[in-house]
């Protein structure tokens, strides 16, 4: 009878043992270091989503006050068309009796005009201001949504590193990449 073929199961077995420990430390190492780096963009993405978002309201907040000093401005307007208005039916009353009005009545509706022109024109420019303040504004927060958009996706690639860790899969780890990706790429483009 021939002799049984002895195979060293042992040195085999950690043979096997160690190669998988390798691989699978290479794979955490890799899925680690592109968590790490998906991390670092997500936390640049959220200060640039919270200071375009700051920078908006601001905007927003400066507007609301032109808009308020512009009010002002109609209603001074309005107040010096009612000041016109009496002062030429003074005038007309003069003029009714047959008498002459005072020359001042004539001069004191041609400052109202003149006054009016003014305030008209300060009125005018505030709300052009505030248009371009409010527009700003609008711009930043569309901003705002895409690096909050980019920070969401980096999260998601962060939740699928963790998953790919730890499950030792390399096709969640391929997701991973994916959609971090995808974030880096909104990312960048709203920088840019």
């Amino acid at each position: 009878m021939p002799e049984e073929i002895e195979v060293e199961t042992e040195r085999i077995d950690e043979q096997i043992k160690e190669q998988l420990e390798r691989e699978g430390g290479s794979l955490l190492k890799t899925i680690a270091l592109t968590t790490a780096l998906f991390a670092a963009l997500a936390a640049v993405a959220a200060l640039r989503a919270g200071g375009t978002v700051n920078e908006a309201l601001l905007l927003k907040t400066e507007a609301t006050r032109l808009q308020a000093e512009a009010s002002d401005q109609w209603s001074a307007y309005q107040a010096k068309g009612i000041k016109s208005a009496i002062q030429q039916a003074a005038e007309s009353s003069w003029i009714a009796q047959g008498k002459p009005p005072p020359t001042s009545f004539s001069d004191e509706r041609q400052r109202y005009a003149r006054e009016q022109a003014d305030l008209e024109r300060v009125a005018r420019d505030k709300e052009r201001e505030r248009d371009e303040r409010s527009l700003e504004a609008d711009e930043l927060l569309h901003r705002h949504h895409r690096f909050a958009d980019s920070v969401a996706l980096f999260q998601v690639a962060i939740a699928l590193g963790a998953v790919a860790a730890l499950a030792r899969y390399r096709l969640i780890w391929f997701l991973s990449m994916l959609v971090g990706l995808g974030g880096a790429g909104l990312f960048f483009s709203t920088i840019f």
